[in-house]
This record gives C-alpha cells, structure tokens and sequence, in this order.
C-alpha cells in the first residue's frame, strides 16, 4: 500500500516541476520578445559603441545581410558623375558595377544566464534581461573596437616617423592636406585626427607644440585635444585611442599594451557615411538589429540564458584616405 500511494506523488511532483519550469521558460520566452526589451537593447547596443570604434568607423544601417558598397584605392578612384540630361535623354544612373565590393554582416552573439528563473517576479526578470542586454553591449562593444582599430593600422600600414624634435602641427597640417585631395569629396567629406595615447603625449609636451599654443606665455602652456585642433588646417575633430590589450599568451605574466599607442592616423570621414561615399573606413549594421535579444534553454534543461544577436561588418573603403605618422621621443 505505502509502495503504491508513494509512486504517484512522486511522478505528480514531477510533473508539477515539469510544469513550474515549462511555465519559467515561458515567462522568458514572453519577456525576452517583449518590444520594451528589444528597444532597450538595440539602445544599450548604440550606447556602447566605443567612442574610438564610431570615430574611425561610423556605422552604415544596409537592408539587407549582404550588398554592394563602393571601394576607392588607386585603380577605382571617385569622380563625380555627369548629371546634365538632354531633353528626351537618359539621366546617369548610380549603380554598383564589378568594380565594386560586397560587404556581409556576419553574425555575431554573446547569452547571459538567468538564474532563479522560477523565483523571478515579471518587473525583476525583465530587469535581469536588461542587465544582461547591458552587460552583453558593453563586451561587444570592446571586441568591435579592437576589430576597428586592427582593420585601420593595418590598411594605414608603416606609417611615416615624425620626432617631437619637428613641427608636429605642420606634419599633420601636411597629411590633412594629402587625404582631403586622396577623398576627392570637397566639403562634404570631414577629416579626423585620432592619437595613440603615447602618440598624444609626447606630442602635447613637445616644446615645439607648446611654443606654438602661446609662445608669448611667460610659463609653458599645455594644450588641450580641442585646443590642439584650432592649430591645425580645418580644425578637425581630435581623439586619443586609450584602448588597452593584454599581449602576453594565456599563462604568462600579463603585458598590457596601447592600441595604436605611439602613432597619429589622419583620415577622411563622413559622421554619416552611406555605401558610396569615399571615407575611410564604416562599419555596415542590419538595419533594425543592433542587437536582438532571445531566450533559449540548455539541453539538459538546468539552465536558462537570455541570448542577444546582432551582425556587422567593418571594411576598409578607401585605402588612399589614410596617412600614419609615429611620432618618436
């Protein structure tokens, strides 16, 4: 009898845990397709862009995965186009032609689990999967500057010594110069000055670049990023790359290093680029999907994670709109 009357509470408890995580993983399923929550992640996934990776590649949103967008190096070089049409005639069509390259936004992903599901009120699990749609941008954010920043020294390639010895100002002044005739996009096209963090540095505390910020000063003046911009041709917008990497292999004793510590890149850029225009370089996005949150549960069933998606592509697009100057001590 005991025997008996002890199977069947045993399988109904099963079935009611079976039940109490089938409803959990609902839950998630519901909150995680939720329209608030995909708002906020495609927000947090733009919140978290890092300055440097937006700088030097803005992003492009394209309709489709894969596509056409236009290349400048010194075989296809950009001209503009004849618009006069004749009475009866055809108007000059922008096309995309085999010239051309094709871009496709790779897939990409990060899931971050959710513990205590079947403890979670509605507000407080929607609350992890903001948590976690946060925590999630911020990596991706890190690993898309890195891609940046290896794609642009790359394609910027050795580079030119310049020593604090030299009139830094007139050696950027110069490699403005050379990428605006490079880009061959007038006033339409804006050019940027990024520093590595030993780059800036030295070239701040050169006697020459102070000399130039106030010669008439009395004590030695130290410009600042806004302040160093007004010396140079156009003005353009400056930044200092503080990003960080451990050079060491797994096991040793770490060696953290600057990203294009000691050089200055100097490039042509649009702050909203499209698939034609001759800037440097563009990050091309899923239109819409930034970031796309989900929910899926482990196989053995133990575990449930919040999974985020999103796709991208950063391309060089104009190899002759770059100039790399390394300044030395």
């Amino acid at each position: 009898m005991t025997t008996i009357a002890t199977r069947p509470l045993r399988g109904s408890g099963a079935i009611k845990n079976h039940n109490s995580q089938a409803i959990a993983n609902a839950r998630l399923q519901a909150v995680s397709s939720n329209p608030t929550l995909r708002e906020y992640a495609q927000g947090a996934a733009q919140s978290a862009i890092q300055p440097v990776a937006a700088f030097i590649a803005p992003s492009v949103d394209v309709p489709t995965t894969t596509g056409k967008y236009k290349i400048y190096d010194e075989k296809h070089r950009f001209r503009l186009p004849n618009t006069r049409r004749p009475i009866g005639g055809q108007a000059t069509v922008l096309t995309f032609d085999v010239g051309d390259a094709t871009f496709n936004c790779e897939p990409h992903a990060l899931d971050y689990p959710v513990d205590n599901l079947e403890l979670l009120n509605e507000a407080q699990l929607e609350n992890r999967l903001r948590e976690g749609a946060t925590a999630t941008a911020e990596v991706a954010g890190l690993v898309h500057e890195k891609d940046v920043i290896d794609k642009a020294a790359a394609a910027a390639g050795a580079g030119t010594d310049i020593s604090v010895a030299e009139d830094i100002v007139d050696g950027i002044d110069a490699s403005i110069l050379e990428v605006i005739k490079a880009a061959k996009y007038g006033s339409l096209m804006g050019v940027r000055v990024l520093f590595g963090a030993t780059a800036w540095r030295r070239t701040k505390n050169s006697a020459k670049v102070r000399d130039r910020y106030n010669p008439a000063a009395k004590k030695v003046a130290v410009p600042s990023l806004g302040d160093f911009s007004t010396l140079l041709i156009a003005e353009p917008e400056c930044r200092v790359s503080l990003m960080v990497f451990d050079a060491a292999p797994e096991g040793k004793a770490e060696e953290i290093n600057f990203l294009f510590d000691a050089s200055i890149l100097v490039f042509a850029t649009k702050p909203d680029p499209t698939r034609r225009d001759p800037s440097f370089m563009k990050t091309f996005r899923l239109m819409g999907r930034w970031m796309v949150p989900g929910s899926y549960t482990s196989t053995d069933g133990r575990v449930e994670f919040a999974k985020f998606d999103w796709s991208e592509d950063v391309k060089v697009t104009n190899t002759q709109a770059v100039r790399r100057l390394n300044v030395t001590a």
